[in-house]
């Protein structure tokens, strides 16, 4: 049996040798992906999704040279970022993913950098109050529902109403371009790209086929903003080829997922 610091139990480094041999996988596919699709694995970012697992997580995988995290329920995600920055040690940044109320803004403002999900404008007038009281700027993605599309069956949108109990959400494409303006006028708030979800019962390479033209609609609003984020664990491929530039990778990189405290 190899030797442990005393700093480091047993259990924390058999999780740290767990974790860095999932994120080598995560990382081997990722760049897999991009080399079929003929691009460079540094265009895309990894986000782990780290919703219900703890934060000594976040650290490990810290030391293991991911700077990038996701959360998708602020209950969950304001005590894991402050216990994270109490901790000490390189920053990290924080991605809010999960489907955001208006009554939820204060509080994600204050340590997310990123919010995915933003899909109305009454949303985007809460996040740029609670940025500016916050003093500090948020990075916002306009979420599509790609259900919506005409590419996607009714039986398949209507199979996306509901996942573990939360709906997806996101606005249509044809509101992507109002919803975008309203967070470039907004203060506190930048308009960062595109986030999307794949809808289930669709095969994902047709899912994510509108992804370039939902990016090109951002852009046209504000030419900087080339994030789009899209792909999880078992469709990450499919939004590489499609152009994602963020993934965001949960169950691959941590295992499956705790069931939520309550």
């Amino acid at each position: 049996m190899s030797q442990t610091s005393s700093s480091e139990p047993d259990g924390s480094a058999r999780r740290r040798e767990e974790l860095a041999g999932n994120l080598a996988e995560v990382r081997n596919r990722i760049e897999a992906a991009c080399a079929a699709a003929a691009r460079d694995a540094g265009e895309v970012t990894l986000i782990a999704v780290t919703k219900t697992w703890p934060a000594a997580d976040v650290l490990l995988l810290r030391e293991l040279g991911v700077a990038d995290f996701g959360e998708n329920k602020d209950q969950e995600a304001a005590p894991k970022a402050a216990e994270v920055a109490a901790a000490g040690g390189p920053p990290v940044r924080w991605h809010f993913v999960g489907q955001l109320q208006t009554n939820k803004a204060s509080s994600v403002a204050r340590y997310a950098e990123f919010v995915h999900s933003v899909d109305r404008g009454r949303l985007v007038r809460s996040l740029g109050g609670a940025a500016r009281r916050a003093g500090r700027e948020l990075t916002c993605l306009v979420q599509v529902n790609l259900a919506a599309t005409a590419a996607i069956t009714a039986a398949a949108a209507a199979a996306t109403a509901n996942v573990a109990g939360q709906a997806r959400g996101g606005a249509p494409i044809g509101d992507l371009q109002q919803v975008a303006e309203a967070i470039e006028a907004e203060p506190g708030l930048v308009l960062g790209g595109v986030m999307a979800i794949a809808p289930l019962g669709v095969p994902p390479e047709q899912a994510f086929a509108p992804l370039h033209s939902c990016s090109l609609a951002i852009r046209a609003v504000r030419p900087q903003a080339m994030i789009i984020s899209a792909g999880m664990t078992g469709d990450l491929e499919a939004a590489i080829a499609n152009g994602a530039t963020h993934v965001r990778i949960g169950t691959a990189l941590l295992g499956d997922r705790r069931p939520p405290v309550r």
